[in-house]
């Protein structure tokens, strides 16, 4: 009895370890050293080819990235489900798209659709897989030879193989998913995309640090003689999940690397690359494949028309003026960079965002990070697609197909709790507003359109009366509401607004006005034309964060009087180049006034609908919806809103549970009324709405309805 007790338990330990180094680790036995290697894709120039049943042929890469998100949760929770995918995966197909693009190892969830998905599907969906590599190994001390960079990036190349043939137990880590993979969906992979936008600062400091290594030599991936030592990495990263995965699973595929604007392979002139300090170049035509990778490389770039601002610098790209006359320097950068490879290129994120808040601006056609509503979004993504197959790129990935609240960015980062953003939506901030699907508030429909049709307002919301005037007030994971009901005539109509009693002023002195209370925001109604935000300039975030980059004077030291009655617009800043004096030409700071209002219908059931319409008249009352991070909530979840920037050298939080505002033509003293705040929480209401993006983009891809 003894002896088969110990026979069992050792029998389960054998069992235990193997499943542990089967399902755990990279470590396999070759059990088939002489089997061929199979592949489904090749390429044949710069044209990609795939075996969908009837042997190689052209494919053009008609792709959506998809991230990780969804409101209510930051993107390291991968919280999407499994139906939801399902779901997404019919949309995005039923658009025209044939492929998918994930940026690292997605939960167990996003396999398991994307399997059920395909399996009995005979024209399958693909699917482009990404490695990820950190933000702190990236902007680090460490070079990419490093050990902290470079073992754990070979290692998670391997972890990606496994995950896609469904043969690994993946533990916790926030870059990735986690969980139990079992389901083989490599038959659906089109290849892989290693790597992220390298800082070029990385780049630089590997290449000066490791120089003077040698080439790397691999059995599918070698450096050529002119490789940089970041691109040698570049051909040991390519070796290793080629390797890896002929070895254990006898089959090659598509392997591209990461690359942007900011480390590509092109020389430009020295006013551009000393306006931009351009300092770094990764170049995968010095990444070469042995005659043993019979699946093919191609070239992978993330391309945005407005985004770096040196295509417009550029002595060689400037001056390009397309068939409509408009200056095109986006499909002059396309043509510019396929003309450099020789291998297969593939534009694997472009697009522009329909938010409301902008970051940078399109000096060609007006294609901007931010500001357009979603029709103009389609009509963006459209013509760069007509420009990225002019050019004879491979193939594209539209970036992205969901809105994600969870996102920021760097000119509105400062102004919002970066803990709390995934439950709220901020359309200030333009990151979180690229999808080709939103995620509106409410669980079925928002609790109000800027619309002209005043039915969902009650008399609960009412906040106080002025004589023929009223005002009343309702808010949203996305907005603050406020319907006017009064004389609605031609001639400016007032909102004060109190949220904040550290500062704020009875008075107003252009416009000159008085108010019940100390207004911190004026809000001004004036037309299509005239109406606007403005803000007490003691709270005005735009001084206190970048005053002394917009002035050259330290906002801090000569700060504005707490009940100053200057109310100015509220403004934003734009990103340009770096701030210098190159060749005598100064770089300035600008800004946009965020503040400024749009007049339409926010209805998406409308036919005249307008994404970005902040105001609507209707029949004796207007309708308005303003975002929260325009009236300084930098948390409205738990209603927190900026402190007083100049009692805390920045912007800190502060609890309200109230505000007043009231309305009023400014013929006398504007009284204000009281409306009571409650966050909510972590507990958003959210429904799903495919923009007007998503069926301009389906009317190109599939010719159904009207491509613009």
């Amino acid at each position: 009895m003894r002896k088969f007790l110990i026979l069992c338990a050792a029998l389960i330990l054998a069992a235990l370890a193997g499943n542990y180094l089967y399902f755990h680790t990279s470590l396999y036995l070759d059990l088939r050293p002489g089997a061929e290697i199979r592949s489904f894709t090749g390429t044949e120039g710069k044209t990609i080819l795939v075996d969908t049943g009837a042997g190689p042929a052209p494919f053009e890469i008609r792709g959506v990235d998809m991230g990780t998100g969804k409101p209510g949760h930051f993107a390291t929770e991968f919280a999407v489900t499994r139906d939801e995918y399902l779901r997404w995966f019919g949309q995005i197909q039923a658009m025209g798209a044939n492929a998918v693009r994930i940026y690292t190892i997605n939960g167990p969830e996003f396999y398991e659709a994307f399997y059920q998905y395909n399996r009995d599907n005979p024209d399958p969906l693909y699917l482009i897989q990404g490695l990820w590599v950190d933000d702190y190994s990236q902007d680090s001390h460490m070079d990419a030879y490093d050990g902290g960079f470079l073992d754990p990036l070979l290692e998670d190349a391997r972890r990606v193989v496994d995950v896609l043939h469904g043969r690994r137990n993946v533990s916790y880590d926030p870059t990735r998913g986690s969980g139990q993979y079992r389901r083989d969906v490599s038959p659906w992979v089109l290849g892989y995309i290693l790597g992220v936008e390298w800082n070029d600062r990385t780049v630089a400091y590997t290449d000066s640090m490791e120089a003077g290594s040698q080439p790397y030599a691999g059995e599918y991936f070698y450096a050529s003689e002119d490789a940089s030592p970041f691109e040698n990495m570049l051909a040991l990263l390519g070796d290793t999940v080629a390797s890896y995965e002929a070895g254990r699973y006898k089959e090659q595929r598509l392997i591209a690397f990461a690359n942007w604007p900011t480390t590509d392979p092109l020389v430009y002139d020295a006013l551009t690359t000393g306006r931009f300090r351009k300092i770094a170049q990764v170049d995968v035509e010095h990444v070469k494949t042995t005659p043993a990778f019979r699946s093919g490389q191609f070239a992978s770039y993330h391309i945005y028309p407005y985004y770096p601002d040196y295509l417009r610098y550029s002595a060689d790209l400037a001056p390009y003026v397309d068939a409509a006359g408009a200056s095109n320097t986006y499909r002059a950068y396309l043509e510019t960079l396929t003309a450099h490879h020789t291998m297969p290129v593939v534009v694997s994120e472009f697009g522009v965002p329909t938010s409301r808040g902008c970051a940078q601006l399109d000096y060609g056609r007006g294609f901007n990070q931010g500001g357009m509503t979603e029709a103009e979004q389609g009509e963006a993504i459209a013509a760069m697609y007509r420009d990225i197959r002019s050019a004879g790129c491979a193939g594209c990935v539209i970036f992205t197909w969901q809105d994600e609240w969870f996102k920021r960015t760097w000119n509105t980062m400062h102004a919002v709790d970066l803990t709390q953003t995934a439950y709220w939506s901020d359309c200030q901030t333009n990151e979180q507003s690229f999808g080709l699907l939103s995620f509106d508030p409410g669980a079925a429909e928002s609790v109000c359109y800027v619309d002209g049709d005043d039915g969902e307002w009650t008399a609960s919301d009412l906040v106080c009366e002025n004589g023929e005037w009223s005002l009343s007030m309702k808010y949203d994971e996305k907005y603050l509401y406020f319907l006017v009901r009064g004389a609605v005539k031609e001639g400016p109509v007032y909102l004060p607004i109190d949220t904040t009693q550290k500062s704020g002023s009875p008075l107003c002195a252009d416009p000159a006005l008085s108010f019940g209370r100390a207004a911190d925001f004026l809000v001004v109604l004036d037309g299509p034309e005239d109406s606007r935000v403005l803000v007490q300039e003691r709270y005005d975030c735009l001084r206190a964060m970048y005053g002394l980059k917009l002035t050259g004077v330290d906002s801090f030291e000569f700060p504005p009087a707490a009940d100053t009655s200057n109310f100015v617009p509220s403004r934003m800043v734009l990103q340009v180049a770096q701030s210098a004096d190159v060749g005598g030409v100064a770089v300035d700071l600008p800004t946009f006034e965020t503040g400024a209002l749009t007049q339409g219908n926010g209805s998406p059931a409308s036919p005249d609908f307008n994404s970005l319409a902040d105001f609507c008249p209707g029949e004796g009352f207007i309708e308005l919806r303003l975002p929260w991070q325009l009236l300084n909530f930098s948390n409205p979840s738990d209603m927190q809103i900026h402190d007083d920037y100049y009692a805390h050298y920045g912007v800190e939080n502060l609890s309200i549970s109230r505000l007043w505002a009231g309305v009023g033509d400014g013929g006398e003293t504007i009284p204000m009324g009281e409306r009571l705040l409650k966050g909510w929480g972590n507990k958003v209401t959210y429904h799903e709405r495919l923009k007007e993006s998503y069926y301009i983009v389906r009317a190109l891809w599939t010719g159904e309805g009207d491509a613009p």
